[in-house]
This record gives structure tokens, sequence and C-alpha cells, in this order.
């Protein structure tokens, strides 16, 4: 069978899309899906997405790790999610999509994707350090260096603490800078430091708010594969109205026999 791909890449995070409304693709078949992302024997890329039928919305993003497991919410994979979607007729400009953590927005203004986050209420401190859930969950450690790390050696091991068994974290390390922040992220799943990671971009900023080195937002964020923006607005306890906005961007489109 030959299925269609498109490569794509969000800030340097990238990913396989395939329109899977079809059912081409089985999403338990983990074996597959590690295949199509290793980088020397598959297409390579930091995590699968598969675009499936849902009633009511748009589409439904499904989104794969690449080790083959399904993941959480992907903030840089909705983003070309939705441009994939428009890409291919399968939604407007402004569209309306179901995620692993619930219903999603996004409006596309050509290769600029402004993505509509959960709302957070699962925030927390763990050892002076915020501990947020924004559809996947971030552990973020403030530095006055963050280019000086060893964020392979250090995001392991942080992120088979016990303290967040048993399902683990991300971990964020991030510098403040004068016009934002800096950061770079180890992502669970992929189990290594990626160029950018949309959640943990949305936590890191929502937590540099709630230590106090920001105001408010917007918070201006450069990863180390892109520059992305968060807005939001806190109620008490409440993080609501949360946008992420950055670069999505379509690599090539290939055909593949499985």
């Amino acid at each position: 069978m030959t299925v269609t791909f498109n490569k794509y890449q969000g800030a340097g995070n990238d990913f396989v899309i395939i329109d899977n409304r079809k059912n081409i693709i089985n999403p338990d078949n983990s074996v597959l899906i590690n295949r199509l992302c290793d980088r020397r024997f598959g297409i390579g890329a930091d995590g699968l997405i598969l675009i499936s039928e849902i009633k009511g919305h748009d589409y439904e993003m499904k989104y794969f790790n690449s080790d083959g497991k399904l993941g959480s919410m992907c903030g840089n994979g909705g983003r070309c999610a939705a441009h994939f979607a428009m890409k291919h007729g399968i939604a407007g400009k402004e569209q309306e999509f179901m995620a692993f953590d619930g219903l999603h927005q996004a409006k596309v203004d050509n290769d600029t994707v402004r993505l509509q986050m959960a709302d957070v209420s699962d925030h927390k401190l763990v050892d002076d350090n915020y501990f947020i859930d924004t559809g996947s969950p971030h552990y973020i450690l403030f530095t006055d260096d963050v280019d000086s790390l060893n964020v392979y050696e250090e995001g392991k091991r942080i992120r088979w603490s016990e303290k967040f068994a048993p399902g683990g974290t991300n971990v964020n390390f991030v510098q403040v800078i004068d016009n934002g922040l800096k950061i770079r992220t180890f992502e669970r799943g992929v189990e290594d430091e990626t160029l950018a990671c949309g959640t943990g971009v949305t936590a890191s900023a929502i937590a540099s708010v709630l230590k106090g080195h920001f105001g408010t937002s917007p918070v201006d964020v450069r990863a180390r594969g892109g520059n992305l923006r968060v807005e939001f607005e806190i109620d008490n306890k409440m993080i609501r109205n949360i946008w992420l906005t950055g670069p999505a961007t379509f690599v090539y489109e290939g055909k593949l026999d499985i």
C-alpha cells in the first residue's frame, strides 16, 4: 500500500503528517509509527500526526511520539496540523479540531499559525520550580545560562525522577533575557532534546509570569529552532485564553510503501 505523507516543522520541531480519514494507518501499530519517525531507517521526525474524521468538528489530530506511542497534546504539532488541514482543504483558515486534551481553535495566516491551548488549572511548585500541565506535563527550571547546560543528561535525570512517577515529565530549562525567554527542552517520548516544544514554551511563559519575571503576557520565547509567542490571562489560579503563535512550515511531500 502506498501512503502519501507531508513533512512539516514548527520552529524546528518536525513531524510526519498523514491524512488518515480513510483509516489507512492503524493507530495501534506502534512498530510502524516508530519506524516512520526513525531518522535512519524511516522518514525521520519528532513525532507522527494522523488527521482523522470526527463528527461536529473539522478533524481530530492524533499525535504519536517518535517511540510509536500515543502522545499527549503537542502545541507545535497542532499548529502544523492546522496548516496541513488548510493546505489540503480539510479545514479553512479558521478551524476547530479535537486533540488529546480536548477541543482547540486555530487561525492560519500564511505560514504563521495561532493555536488556542487548553485552559490550565493544574500548576504547582515542586522544589520551588513550577510543574504545569498545558496538555502535556512540564517541569520548568530557570537558569542564568541555558546554553551551557547538558540538557540531555540533566533532562533525562529529572524526566525519570520518582517525583513525577509513573508517567514522568517533560523538562524545560529557561533563561530570562531582555525581550523574553530563551528555552531548551527535554521531551519525553522523544527522550532527547528537541529544537522546540509548543506545550513547553507555553508552560514556561506561564511560569515566568507566575514567578514574577514578567508582569503579564504576551511573552516572547526563543527556542533553538525558532521564535514563538504566548498570550494568556490569569484569573485567580486559572490560566485562560491561552494562544501559542509561531511558524508552521511545509517541508516536502512524499510517498511511502508500507
